[in-house]
């Protein structure tokens, strides 16, 4: 049973550009263990309203849980990664689409001995993802100020390349959330949360998924940093 636990921060300088902060306190046992922390950072640029393109870097500290840990050994592991991110939004009749798109290129510390205490091989690792989230506005027709909303989405992640193991199909992740959008620069949401990940080793010459299942609880802030012109 996971717990997540997620802040995230987008921040505009222009009609062009932003930058975007976010972390992801996961855990384990809903939140008794850890189960990974996540740290992302971007830098955002909007061709359109509706089309974004986004650049950056993120680190990722995973921990031993459940029944068989993600590292053979047993221990935690650090990642690194850099990525690119395009989103895609989209309406249909009430319900706002979004298209999320992001080829990572990741760094994934491993043990070459079990007596180490600290990575000394990061093996490099190609991984893309999509993702399709649909969203509801639950009182009116649009996502206005103090709106509570619905909303579903699923994401898909595929390993390619060299180095990628058993987990060509890597992880799926299925949300069902309800959240309130207070105003333009602040919402909540939050939900159930399944989470489907293939081990990228064989154990007793079998493949091993895990199926987690929990909630997720996001806040999500939207700051304008640009100058407004004085009134006259």
């Amino acid at each position: 049973n996971i717990g997540w636990l997620a802040y995230s921060g987008t921040f505009k300088l222009n009609e062009k550009l932003g930058l975007h902060t976010e972390y992801q306190w996961r855990r384990d046992d809903y939140v008794e263990h850890w189960q990974q922390g996540l740290l992302r950072v971007g830098i955002n640029y909007n061709f359109r309203p509706d089309l974004q393109l986004r650049v950056g870097y993120a680190w990722a500290e995973t921990y031993p849980y459940g029944e068989t840990p993600i590292n053979g050994m047993g221990k935690d592991f650090t990642e690194h990664r850099t990525y690119q991110m395009v989103t895609l939004q989209d309406k249909i009749s009430l319900v706002n689409l979004s298209h999320r798109f992001i080829l990572e290129q990741r760094w994934v510390g491993r043990y070459s001995t079990p007596e180490l205490d600290t990575e000394d091989e990061f093996p490099f690792l190609n991984r893309i993802r999509y993702m399709l989230r649909l969203q509801v506005p639950l009182k009116g027709t649009t996502m206005a100020d103090k709106t509570p909303y619905a909303a579903l989405y699923d994401e898909v992640f595929i390993g390619f390349g060299e180095n990628v193991g058993e987990n060509i199909f890597d992880q799926n992740r299925f949300g069902a959330l309800l959240g309130y959008r207070f105003n333009k620069n602040f919402q909540i949401e939050g939900g159930y949360l399944s989470q489907i990940v293939q081990l990228g080793r064989e154990v007793d010459n079998k493949n091993v998924f895990q199926y987690n299942n929990g909630f997720i609880l996001s806040t999500i802030f939207n700051i304008d940093l640009t100058k407004k012109e004085p009134t006259q």
